[in-house]
């Protein structure tokens, strides 16, 4: 699978970085059974959360023998200094490990989120502390929702963040004013050395009032042509990689997408975007 340079980290990582929400609402044996697949297609790149349900508890014995082999990032949705801290402490004790790669502030959906990481006594000072200390080694700001590109952009300006997550998919990019704002983000994060992780990259919409037949919290295309297309429209762009989506069942189908990843030309890209309009985007721009 192809790698590629993880922002100024200094990473390789596969174009399929480990998306553990998977693993939130599985069992161990179906969490051994995902890690073993990824591991078979040499995936090098976790992003796990305490948010994910057991995620953390899931993959603690994997940590155990493949704690090297693994790019870890893990996140945290506390927005004080003491919050913060604690949750790192408690991660890294449930994940059985003594640093994480990467440590993200989790959901900065909003400026108002951004303020809230940023001010004195926010999230961001645990995280240069424990930096200083050893136990991350590098810093990222994650989000969703329609205004995440642009306030990533301000995020860039008040911290030299190493890494950033957010949605891309075509028919998310159908949106005039996000597909600028990503563009701009894409740009700005190359400039700067940033990392960037694509999000939602085989989503086909909101649920919804129909069942939800799948653990993500959206629509997910599931036929393997409709993921190959999906996923070579998102490794398209100028980012490191993306994560895996929220089912194991997906999985396979996601890292075979991401192995036989075929780059698309501009114009491939603008056909894509034009037939999104039978699509339903999942995020509705809203005041921010």
């Amino acid at each position: 699978m192809e790698t590629r340079k993880f922002g100024r980290t200094g990473h390789q990582s596969t174009v399929a970085i480990l998306g553990t929400a998977a693993f939130g609402k599985t069992d161990q044996a179906t969490t051994d059974e995902a890690m073993r697949l990824a591991l078979d297609y040499g995936v090098n790149h976790i992003d796990i959360a305490p948010s994910y349900g057991h995620a953390e508890e899931r993959a603690a014995p994997w940590m155990k023998t493949h704690r090297n082999e693994f790019f870890l990032g893990c996140k945290t949705m506390e927005r004080s200094v003491e919050g913060a801290r604690a949750e790192l402490e408690s991660s890294l004790k449930r994940l059985g490990v003594d640093h994480f790669d990467l440590y993200q502030n989790h959901a900065v959906k909003t400026i108002a989120d951004l303020d809230e990481v940023t001010r004195p006594g926010g999230a961001l000072e645990a995280m240069v502390k424990a930096q200083e200390e050893g136990l991350i080694r590098f810093i990222g700001i994650t989000g969703h929702g329609v205004h995440s590109p642009a306030v990533f952009i301000e995020a860039l300006n008040r911290f030299d963040f190493d890494s950033v997550l957010f949605p891309v998919n075509f028919i998310q990019f159908a949106e005039d004013q996000y597909r600028k704002d990503a563009l701009a983000l894409f740009e700005r994060s190359a400039k700067d050395g940033v990392g960037v992780m694509m999000i939602k990259s085989i989503c086909k919409g909101p649920w919804g009032d129909q069942p939800q037949t799948y653990h993500t919290w959206y629509e997910p295309f599931t036929g393997q042509a409709e993921i190959q297309s999906a996923v070579n429209f998102a490794l398209s762009q100028n980012a490191s990689g993306i994560c895996t989506a929220g089912d194991t069942r997906l999985l396979p189908k996601v890292l075979q997408a991401c192995e036989n990843f075929t780059p698309l030309s501009e114009t491939d890209q603008a056909e894509m975007i034009a037939s999104a309009e039978k699509y339903e985007p999942l995020f509705k721009r809203e005041a921010i």
